[in-house]
C-alpha cells in the first residue's frame, strides 16, 4: 500500500535550467529554476515557473524574451551559485566566472559554458498562486559541437545534464540507456 506524502511540489526528476534575462538595467542575469519544461511541440515551447519577487521576473517581462541553460556536471558548481544568491545583489556571471553571451534572436543572455541553450520569445504568462509560469516560444536550439552523436542529434550522455531531486535538495546525473522509447513497450502484450 502507497504511503501519502503529502501535497507538495515533487516530480521525479526535475530539470536544472538556467534561466538567462537582462534586467531593467540590461544586466545580464541568470537564476537556477527547477519548476519548468517542455509544454508545446507545435509552436515548440517551453515553460518555467517564478515569484514576481525574483530578481529574473521584471527583466523577463520588459524585454520579453529569456534563455533556458542547460546546467551540466561540469557547471554543477555554477549552477548552484547563480540559485543562492540574488542578481539585485551581486554581479552573478562575474562572480561565478561564467561568460554572458547575447543572444543574436531574442533579447536575453546566456552563459557560453552550458553545452545547450534554448533561445526563447515570451509568448505567454499565467499566473498560478505564488508563481507566473513564463511560456516561451523556443525560437533556436544552440549547443555546442562536442554534445552532438554520430547520428547529428544531441548526446545525454555527452551534454551530461543535472536533474533535481526535490525532495532531497540534491542534483544528479542521468544514468545509462534503460530502453527505446516507442519501442520497448511493444513487448507488453495488450
Amino acid at each position: 500500500m502507497k504511503k501519502s506524502a503529502g501535497a507538495k511540489t515533487l516530480i521525479f526528476p526535475n530539470p536544472v535550467l538556467m534561466i538567462g534575462s537582462y534586467d531593467q538595467d540590461g544586466k545580464p542575469n541568470l537564476m537556477n529554476a527547477a519548476w519548468g519544461g517542455i509544454c508545446c511541440s507545435e509552436p515548440p515551447c517551453v515553460t518555467v515557473s517564478l515569484r514576481k519577487a525574483r530578481h529574473s521576473y521584471a527583466g523577463i517581462i520588459e524585454h520579453k524574451a529569456f534563455t533556458v541553460g542547460i546546467a551540466s556536471e561540469e557547471t554543477i558548481a555554477e549552477a548552484d551559485y547563480v540559485g543562492i544568491v540574488s542578481g539585485r545583489d551581486v554581479d552573478k556571471f562575474a562572480v561565478s566566472g561564467l561568460t554572458p553571451v547575447k543572444s543574436d534572436l531574442v533579447d536575453a543572455p546566456y552563459a557560453a559554458e552550458f553545452p545547450v541553450v534554448l533561445e526563447c520569445r515570451l509568448l505567454h504568462t499565467l499566473e498560478i498562486g505564488i508563481h507566473t509560469q513564463f511560456i516561451g516560444e523556443i525560437i533556436d536550439v544552440k549547443a555546442d559541437g562536442e554534445v552532438f552523436g554520430d547520428d547529428g542529434l544531441l548526446d545525454i550522455n555527452k551534454i551530461k545534464p543535472l536533474v533535481y531531486d526535490s525532495s532531497h535538495k540534491g542534483y544528479h546525473g542521468v544514468g545509462p540507456l534503460l530502453g527505446k522509447a516507442f519501442s520497448i513497450g511493444k513487448k507488453v502484450s495488450a
